[in-house]
């Protein structure tokens, strides 16, 4: 998940995943400003955060929280 330090979407989106027991992999697009470049090729936005799941790109919090909402995630996440 792409972050920055100030960013409440990001803290929500590691506090949902957090609460699933995902152990988040943070790239802090802030402190290396060089990776928001990457971010953007790889996502195609610019915000923070950028969440993969494996190699799909969920999105933001308000997708990744949208689909906890319609109990996609845990599938996404405990998959085998």
């Amino acid at each position: 998940m792409y972050t920055t330090a100030v960013c409440p979407f990001c803290v929500n989106a590691k506090r949902l995943l957090d609460s699933k027991g995902v152990k988040v992999k943070e790239i802090r697009v802030d402190r290396e400003p060089h990776l928001r470049q990457k971010m953007m090729a790889e996502s195609g936005e610019r915000t923070v955060p950028q969440i993969w799941i494996g190699d799909r790109h969920v999105g933001g919090f308000t997708e990744l929280w949208a689909l906890d909402k319609r109990g996609e995630l845990d599938p996404l996440l405990f998959a085998k």
